[in-house]
């Protein structure tokens, strides 16, 4: 890292206050607008770090995962069952030790949301690259469907200086070519939303904090990462759905 990003970062440390995870139920119920009301609900389990668990809003009901939800309830034609599992600051690693192990449903979906405080974290894509193959495994015995997600945009984040986003985005860019082929030698899919346009320079798209996504940020997110979910995978879903 170039000394100017470095000093970028300290500064970031010492003068950003990260929000909180926010109250509320961290498990919901998504219904299509039309038909589909009554079917059986795909149930979706997320797990990660603070995007998975709505950091930036004021309650879970406003967070990424109920989005991702009521967007894929709407591309399915059928209700989803949301529920989430995650941390603020949580890298893979937690994801592959902590969170996966200790799962006790069997959801129909589950989605792996983790990246940017491994990246934060100065953790080397082979760290990365292990620890997800490694989380890859785990979840295919927790959930019939396995997707995986890139990290957020955070090197379009204003909070941070020009340099450390430069940096951040070469990051990013490494992270999301080491996740693309890891996931392809693991057969699962991988739904990357680092470069799509989401409003990211729109004020209203970042959170309390000025740095996590606020409400019209994750509702943007989810419309484009659910947007990205391979046609193959919505028909598997929607037989385990009906199944």
């Amino acid at each position: 890292m170039n000394p100017v990003a470095l000093v970028q970062a300290w500064w970031a440390k010492q003068h950003i206050t990260l929000a909180k995870e926010p109250p509320g139920s961290r498990q919901g119920l998504c219904s299509p607008p039309d038909q589909g009301r009554d079917l059986e609900p795909l149930t979706m389990l997320v797990v990660g770090d603070s995007m998975a668990v709505g950091c930036g809003v004021k309650d879970q009901s406003q967070g990424f995962v109920p989005d991702i939800a009521a967007c894929l309830a709407t591309r399915l034609g059928r209700p989803v069952s949301w529920s989430t599992q995650g941390r603020l600051g949580a890298t893979i690693r937690r994801v592959r030790y902590r969170f996966l192990p200790a799962l006790q449903d069997h959801p129909d979906l589950l989605v792996l949301c983790a990246g940017s405080n491994d990246i934060m974290a100065n953790r080397t894509d082979e760290q990365w690259r292990d620890d997800l193959a490694a989380s890859i495994e785990l979840a295919k015995n927790k959930g019939r469907q396995v997707l995986v997600l890139s990290s957020g945009q955070l090197y379009r984040d204003p909070a941070l200086g020009r340099a450390l986003r430069a940096e951040v985005e070469r990051r990013i860019a490494r992270q999301t070519q080491t996740s693309r082929q890891v996931c392809q030698d693991a057969s699962v899919p991988f739904v990357d939303a680092t470069r799509d346009d989401v409003g990211t320079d729109r004020p209203d798209f970042w959170g309390i904090d000025h740095f996590h996504p606020g409400v019209e940020g994750y509702r943007r997110m989810a419309a484009c990462v659910v947007d990205h979910i391979p046609q193959d995978l919505i028909n598997q879903l929607s037989v385990s759905a009906r199944s």
